[in-house]
């Protein structure tokens, strides 16, 4: 009797708990408050995507979450991942999705069909600094190849769906390091390599051959390419093609002195993102141009400094929904050689996702050109507010949820979306 009783008792939980596990098909990542490790949730999409499970990237959904059908092995990958997940049934989903196409909700669901190809333009030596977007896709688990001037000018850019420009001086300048940093081997050897490559492809200065990568670069934008770049990536490459063919680059760095006309001699029509800025011609000074808003006059500083992300139309205009999805509105604001935007030389066709109103100045940014699209974010390191030249890299391990760092890796899975159609 006492086994039958036993036998009944097992009979009633299969039958309550059996056929909600059976119902329990997709998994859901929140990207909220409730995540444990939001950065290491888009390692997990990416893995997803690797394994060839579609994701759909919920805009606006608790942070921008992901959901897929239950696939083998993820579970235990999240949990090995230390990423919070939950199992739901389609019942469940289903509601979810009714919640998004809700005409008045500002929501969309994009879905995540390929794994986009990463490369990093970065020198293969150890850099006497650190760069966010390697230490990001490191920390996620998200392959990447490493490129630089050779690649790039023997046409392996198309190889990529989407290249971030490493902490660079496409100018020629060698990050205007000069004054403080000659003498040190480090430097010394970057000219030298820098010198040796631009020999091998036929330039006779370093300015030259970098003029002509932004070019490469632009014509893999206009294929199709997602080009992102990060503090002196960002205003180095436009004043690069601004200044195609005019010698801005002093003798220090290529032997001559530079062009006295070289200001006139601008062309802002080739730029991605800026107009009318002004060269800063000294070439002791650690600064290129006026685009770069300076310490004393932002009025903040590293107690108040902060950027709001702006909100836009999930349905109408998901492509900076994307970019901007967040578990914060408000990311605390980061220094680099270059840092904030000056407002009034972004050109007018420019959108502008994340801002510091006050102090008039822009720190994210995203624009088109041709098929492709690129996005400039200003700053050095998202958690460190001053990182300097030799410091130790920051430990991502102590800012799982960070803001700041999500921000990169929404570029990362963007290339990956197409919207989804949703079932009537």
């Amino acid at each position: 009797m006492a086994l039958k009783r036993l036998l009944t008792f097992f009979l009633l939980l299969a039958a309550l708990f059996g056929p909600a596990r059976a119902w329990a098909n997709q998994i859901l990542i929140p990207m909220d408050g409730s995540q444990k490790e939001h950065l290491k949730a888009y390692g997990a999409a990416y893995w997803l995507l690797s394994k060839q499970v579609e994701v759909d990237w919920l805009l606006n959904y608790r942070g921008g979450s992901f959901a897929c059908t239950v696939a083998a092995g993820l579970e235990n990958e999240l949990a090995v991942r230390n990423v919070t997940y939950q199992v739901i049934s389609e019942a469940q989903y289903g509601n979810i999705l009714a919640q998004i196409a809700d005409p008045n909700a500002n929501m969309e669901v994009m879905k995540l069909e390929k794994v986009p190809k990463i490369a990093v333009y970065t020198p293969k030596g150890k850099q006497p600094w650190d760069d966010a977007v390697t230490m990001v896709l490191t920390y996620a688990e998200i392959p990447y190849d490493q490129i630089y001037d050779d690649d790039v000018l023997d046409g392996k850019l198309p190889k990529y769906d989407w290249l971030h420009l490493h902490h660079e001086d496409f100018t020629g300048e060698y990050g205007k390091f000069y004054a403080s940093y000659r003498n040190r081997p480090w430097y010394q050897q970057q000219q030298a390599d820098a010198e040796a490559t631009a020999k091998r492809h036929g330039f006779s200065k370093v300015s030259q051959m970098k003029g002509a990568i932004t070019v490469k670069m632009q014509e893999f934008i206009a294929g199709g390419g997602f080009l992102f770049a990060m503090c002196s990536a960002t205003d180095t490459y436009d004043i690069a093609l601004a200044g195609l063919g005019v010698d801005m680059v002093e003798s220090m760095y290529d032997g001559d002195p530079a062009d006295p006309h070289a200001q006139s001699k601008l062309n802002y029509n080739r730029t991605l993102a800026f107009k009318d800025f002004q060269l800063v011609r000294d070439p002791y000074q650690y600064e290129y141009s006026n685009i770069d808003m300076q310490p004393g006059e932002r009025g903040v500083y590293e107690d108040n400094d902060y950027f709001q992300l702006f909100t836009f139309s999930a349905k109408y205009d998901p492509v900076p929904t994307m970019l901007t999805q967040n578990h914060e509105k408000t990311v605390k604001g980061f220094m680099g050689q270059t840092t904030a935007f000056r407002k009034q030389l972004i050109k007018s066709d420019v959108v502008v996702m994340g801002d510091n109103k006050a102090s008039g100045e822009v720190r994210y940014m995203h624009g088109t050109l041709g098929k492709g699209t690129w996005t400039f974010y200003g700053g050095h390191d998202p958690e460190d507010y001053q990182h300097m030249v030799e410091e130790e890299p920051t430990d991502l391990s102590l800012h799982p949820n960070s803001p700041g760092y999500r921000l990169i890796l929404n570029n990362i899975l963007f290339p990956a979306a197409k919207k989804k159609k949703q079932k009537t």
